[in-house]
């Protein structure tokens, strides 16, 4: 019989609570997602006989890294299979702790090849598939842009400057606290996700095709000047968008109805469209904008299943990866969760669009994913970055000196990366 492991043995005893030699996987968190895993595993063992023990992940990102990093630091044969989020697997791969998949018989064609090359491919090395994807999108109040006369959601970032202060303005006679434009800008991991975007449409980045940092860049600082005007020139964004501003924040605000666009992941679709949301039915999605000259950009974020290179169960441990991935897995997923499927073959699925039609809409925002660097010393890039360009939004430091800082900052982490034996 499977059983669930508290993740607690993994952190404090590295996997000491599983059974020798017996096929485990890292995954979970919340109480609805660890049962629905139990679930999927009863299927696995059901139509292999394999036995697997779930050794259930910690729901904060931060301690399922470090449920991740214990094990493979320490070269533990525990868990064979884990789930880590995609700004992960560079780190990990680079350190030679993630099994080639290649080798075994793998196939990536049916996910996004776009996914595929930018997350899971490690030096010409297929070492991950998605189990689920995320990308950066932008929801838009339906009835208010008909109401003003608006066909359709803005393409570049100035339409959506003009069309947010023109009703921004009609709808503050009614309701003071209404917002043309909400988005996440608190020193944190989501701040540095939305201003990849916002450089990337404007034709910069974070590093170059070399891991190089390009910071310092007139793109960049186009862009980041933009974010802040957002703020305190054309006050479209309220003034604790650089204090409080995460994910959920942003959702509560737009939801509430007080504001027309919202910058978030794909999961706020579905509380929009709750029966108490005072927005359901009223909610439009489309890729975010880009400015003149430049193309829309989705910072890439979801979760990818990976076999440890430790696991001393490598061909059943693969065995469930192909499980995990497989297109009625993938599409259950979807229907009992509300995933966005890594396969792209399953958004073309007629049930599954039928109860989601706004995976049609996601299948285009993936194809535009972009990755935050993929390098081992991504977690200390973000750090400065979400301390600089938390600076520049609170009006600390001009956009371009708060840009050559970081930029410097960054230089010196790979410097010292460099010359690390």
């Amino acid at each position: 019989m499977r059983r669930t492991l508290v993740v607690v043995c993994l952190i404090l005893t590295a996997a000491g609570c599983a059974r020798k030699g017996e096929l485990t996987i890292l995954a979970g968190g919340t109480p609805r997602e660890t049962a629905y895993w139990e679930k999927v595993l009863e299927r696995f063992e059901d139509s292999t006989g394999i036995e697997v023990g779930l050794i259930r992940s910690a729901t904060h990102t931060e301690q399922k890294k470090q449920a991740v990093l214990v094990a493979l630091r320490g070269r533990k044969s525990d868990p064979d299979v884990m789930l880590m989020d995609v700004a992960w697997i560079g780190q990990m791969a680079h350190s030679g702790w993630l099994e080639p998949l290649g080798p075994h018989g793998v196939d990536p064609a049916p996910f996004y090849g776009r996914v595929i090359d930018l997350a899971d491919m490690h030096d010409g090395t297929l070492v991950g598939l998605p189990v689920y994807v995320d990308g950066g999108l932008l929801y838009y109040r339906s009835d208010l842009l008909a109401a003003h006369g608006y066909d359709s959601p803005p393409r570049t970032w100035n339409e959506l400057r003009e069309t947010a202060i023109a009703i921004q303005e009609a709808r503050r006679e009614e309701n003071p606290d209404f917002w043309g434009f909400v988005w996440q800008g608190a020193q944190y991991e989501g701040l540095v996700c939305n201003a990849l975007e916002f450089f990337v449409s404007a034709g910069g980045g974070i590093v170059d095709s070399a891991g190089r940092p390009v910071l310092d860049s007139e793109e960049n600082k186009r862009a980041l000047r933009w974010m802040v005007d957002l703020i305190h020139r054309d006050k479209l964004s309220p003034p604790n968008t650089y204090t409080d501003m995460r994910e959920e924040e942003v959702r509560m605000v737009f939801q509430s109805g007080n504001a027309l666009f919202e910058r978030n992941w794909p999961y706020a679709w579905a509380s929009h469209q709750e029966p108490d949301s005072p927005v359901k039915g009223k909610v439009g999605m489309a890729p975010l904008p880009h400015f003149e000259g430049g193309r829309s950009a989705s910072t890439l974020g979801g979760w990818h299943v990976i076999v440890s290179a430790f696991s001393d169960r490598t061909a059943d441990a693969v065995d469930l990866v192909n499980f995990i991935t497989s297109y009625e897995v993938q599409k259950d997923f979807a229907l009992d969760l509300g995933w966005n499927p890594g396969r792209r073959d399953v958004y073309e699925d007629e049930e599954l669009l039928e109860k989601n039609r706004a995976l049609a809409t996601l299948r285009d925002v993936f194809d535009n994913a972009v990755p935050r660097p993929p390098v081992p010393y991504y977690s200390q890039i973000s750090n400065v970055l979400q301390e600089r360009l938390n600076a520049a939004l609170a009006g600390r430091e001009k956009p371009g000196d708060a840009l050559r800082e970081a930029q410097n900052e960054v230089e010196e982490i790979v410097r010292r990366y460099e010359h690390t034996p």
